[in-house]
C-alpha cells in the first residue's frame, strides 16, 4: 500500500470503530420510544433483549472471525463483517414488531462482532513493519472509541426525542457504504498462498460456551433465581461446552483458538488483563449511571452525559500513549494503577457527594483505561506469531466481552443482596414511592451497596496491576512499543 492508501485505510478503520461504539450506545438511548411504538403493552419485557441479542451474536462470532482473518485475509473478512452489519441495520430499521427487531439485532450482532475486532487486525496489517505503528494504531482506535462513546447517547436521544428511532439503525447505512467502498479500493494486503482448514466444531463450541455464559448473566437473579433448575442446568451446559472446547482445541489439526498461544506469556497475560479490565469497566459505568439515577434522581439522558468526562479521558490519554516511546508494560502498570485509584475514590461516594467530584473521578477512570485498551491489543499483537495475528486480536475482544458480562452479573447480584439485607421487601425500583424517612434509609442502603461494588472493582484492578508487572518478553524488551507488530517472540 502507498502512504496515501495507508492514510485512507486508517481513516476507514477509525470510522468503523466509531460505527461499532456508536451503535452500542445509540440504541440504549432509544429503547423506550422503540418499545412504545412496536409493543406498548408487553414490549418492556423484551427490552433487555435489544441489547442482549446483539451481544450474544457478536460474542459468539468473535473466535470464528479471528480464524477467518488468518485463513482468508483481513480485508475480505472486514468487508464481509461490515456488509452483514449493514444488512442487520437495514432490517432492524424496518422491523414491525419486537420479535422481528430482536431477531434482526442478532443479525446485526453477527456483523458487529467483526467491526471492532477485525478492524484492529486490519490496522495491524496496515501498520505492519512500521516502528511504533501498532501503538499509534491502538491509540487512535481508543481516541475514536471514546468519541463514539461520548456522542452515541446524545445522537440516540435526539432521534428518540424527534420520534425517528428508526434512524438509530438507518444512520449506519451511509457510513457503512462509505467504509465498504473506500476499504475495497485502498486496502491491499499480501494474498494467502497456503490452504487451511477451519475448525467449525471448535467455533460452535466456543459460541455455545459464550452464549450460555451471557444468558446466565442476563437471567440469573432476575428472570430466574441463581439456584433455579434453569440457571443450574445452563451452568452445567456452559461447563460442558468449555470442557469440550478445550478438548477440541487440544486435538484439532487447526484449532480456532490454539492453546499454544496461552504458553506465550504476553498473550496469556494480555487476555487475562483484558478480562479483568472488562469486569471493572462495565461495573464502573453501569453502577455510576445507576447511582446517579437512583440516589440523585438524575434522568437517564442526563446521567449519560457523565460518560463524557470518561470518554474524554479515554480518548486523550489513549492518543498520548501512542506518541510516547515507552514500553507497553509501563502503560499497563500506570493504567491499572490510575484506574484502581479512580475506583477506590468512587468507593467513597456518599448520598451528597458533589457531582463535579464524580465527573472528575470518571475523567480519572477514563485516563486509566485509556492507557490500557489500545496498549493491551498492541502487547498481544506483538507477541503473537504472524499466522495467528487474527485469532490473538479477536481473542482480546472475546475476553473483554466475557469479563464485562461476568462483572455485570456478579456486581449486580452482590449489589441487590447487600441492599436487600438492609431494606428487605423493597425493590430498588420502588424507592421513589416510599415515604420520606423510609426513602432516606433505602437510598443510604443503596449507596453503601454501590460503594462495596466499587471497592471490589478497585481490588480487581489491583490484581490487574500485579499481573501487569509480569508483562515482559524473555528477550527483556518488556513488550516495548518499538517492536514491530507480528514479529513472534519466544514462549514465556
Amino acid at each position: 500500500m502507498t502512504d496515501k492508501q495507508k492514510r485512507i485505510g486508517m481513516f476507514v478503520c477509525l470510522a468503523t470503530i466509531v460505527l461499532a461504539v456508536l451503535d452500542t450506545n445509540i440504541v440504549s438511548a432509544a429503547t423506550v420510544p422503540i418499545v412504545g411504538e412496536l409493543d406498548p403493552l408487553h414490549g418492556v419485557e423484551h427490552m433487555p433483549w435489544l441489547v442482549s441479542a446483539f451481544a450474544l451474536a457478536s460474542t459468539a462470532a468473535l473466535p470464528l472471525y479471528g480464524k477467518l482473518c488468518d485463513v482468508f485475509g483481513a480485508k475480505r473478512v472486514f468487508l464481509g463483517a461490515v456488509g452483514v452489519f449493514m444488512l442487520g441495520s437495514a432490517l432492524s430499521g424496518a422491523a414491525q414488531d419486537m420479535e422481528q427487531l430482536i431477531a434482526f439485532r442478532a443479525v446485526q450482532g453477527v456483523g458487529g462482532g467483526g467491526l471492532m475486532s477485525v478492524t484492529m487486525v486490519v490496522i495491524a496489517r496496515i501498520r505492519a513493519g512500521e516502528k511504533d505503528g501498532g501503538a499509534k494504531g491502538g491509540s487512535m482506535g481508543g481516541l475514536f472509541a471514546g468519541l463514539g462513546m461520548a456522542v452515541g447517547p446524545m445522537i440516540g436521544g435526539l432521534f428518540a426525542d424527534a420520534g425517528n428511532w428508526r434512524w438509530v439503525f438507518y444512520i449506519n447505512l451511509p457510513l457503512g457504504a462509505l467504509i465498504i467502498t473506500a476499504g475495497a479500493i485502498v486496502l491491499r494486503f499480501p494474498r494467502h498462498s497456503t490452504a487451511h482448514r477451519i475448525d467449525y466444531l471448535g467455533a460452535a463450541l466456543a459460541a455455545a460456551f459464550a452464549s450460555g455464559l451471557l444468558l446466565i448473566t442476563e437471567w440469573g437473579g432476575s428472570a430466574y433465581t441463581w439456584a433455579s433448575p434453569q440457571i443450574l442446568g445452563l451452568g452445567a451446559a456452559v461447563v460442558l461446552a468449555l470442557a469440550l472446547f478445550v478438548w477440541r482445541q487440544a486435538t484439532a489439526a487447526e484449532p480456532i483458538l490454539p492453546l499454544a498461544l496461552f504458553r506465550i506469556r504476553a498473550v496469556a497475560l494480555g487476555f487475562a488483563l483484558q478480562g479483568l479490565v472488562g469486569v471493572a469497566m462495565v461495573g464502573a459505568i453501569m453502577y455510576v449511571m445507576t447511582y446517579l439515577q437512583v440516589a440523585r434522581g438524575i434522568g437517564s439522558t442526563s446521567a449519560g452525559a457523565f460518560l463524557i468526562p470518561f470518554a474524554f479521558g479515554l480518548a486523550v490519554v489513549g492518543l498520548i500513549t501512542g506518541r510516547l516511546a515507552w514500553p507497553v508494560r509501563t502503560f499497563m502498570i500506570t493504567g491499572t494503577g490510575t484506574a484502581a485509584v479512580a475506583m477506590a475514590l468512587l468507593a467513597l461516594t456518599s448520598v451528597d457527594t458533589s457531582l463535579w467530584t464524580i465527573r472528575a473521578e470518571m475523567l480519572l477512570l477514563g485516563a486509566g483505561f485509556g492507557q490500557l485498551l489500545g496498549m493491551l491489543i498492541v502487547a498481544v499483537q506483538q507477541a503473537a506469531p504472524p499466522q495467528h495475528l487474527g485469532v490473538a486480536t479477536t481473542g482480546i475482544r472475546f475476553f473483554q466481552t466475557l469479563g464485562g458480562a461476568l462483572g455485570a452479573a456478579v456486581f449486580g447480584s452482590l449489589l441487590f443482596r447487600l441492599y436487600a439485607a438492609d431494606v428487605p421487601g423493597t425493590p430498588i425500583a420502588a424507592i421513589d414511592g416510599l415515604d420520606p424517612i423510609a426513602r432516606v434509609h433505602a437510598i443510604g442502603a443503596f449507596v453503601s451497596a454501590v460503594d462495596v461494588v466499587f471497592a471490589i472493582g478497585a481490588g480487581i484492578l489491583l490484581l490487574a496491576l500485579v499481573l501487569a508487572t509480569r508483562l515482559r518478553t524473555p528477550e527483556g524488551d518488556e513488550a516495548g512499543v518499538g517492536k514491530r507488530v507480528g514479529e513472534p517472540v519466544a514462549a514465556g
